[in-house]
């Protein structure tokens, strides 16, 4: 398990923007269909918007219609932590950036075969880089 990135909530406050901190740090949403990546089909890999740690591929990912990027897995279960979640009077499963903390949205039980799991992420808790392509010779 990796170390936890210790900053004060002031240094969140500087380091994310607004709706970055209200999502990461204070377990907001985004809008369904208003975040950069919900409908994102480029080869890559996405990263935690807080720590930039690395956290789901690109090919992991599908179109669930729910409105959010979803994910079948993330790229090691050890970048991400799973909690329970009883707010808003709903049982869910809460999904976590292992190294930082910063909450970055909710797994369900309805997405693809093999695990049958949904990472149902926020796309501000998320960067994207796209995959190279630059041929190096």
């Amino acid at each position: 398990m990796t170390a936890k990135d210790s900053k004060s909530e002031d240094e969140w406050k500087q380091k994310l923007t607004k709706e970055q901190y209200r999502v990461l740090r204070l377990k907001g949403t985004e809008r369904p269909f208003s975040g950069k990546y919900w409908n994102n089909r480029e080869k890559g890999v996405y990263y935690c918007a807080g720590c930039g740690g690395p956290l789901f591929d690109s090919n992991a990912q599908f179109e669930s219609g729910c409105g959010w990027p979803s994910f079948s897995v993330p790229i090691s279960d050890k970048d991400v932590d799973i909690k329970p979640d009883l707010s808003l009077d709903l049982e869910r499963e809460e999904v976590l950036c292992n190294k930082c903390g910063g909450h970055l949205g909710h797994v369900f039980d309805d997405g693809p075969k093999p695990k049958g799991l949904r990472y149902c992420i926020n796309s501000i808790s998320l960067d994207f880089k796209p995959v190279n392509f630059q041929n190096k010779c």
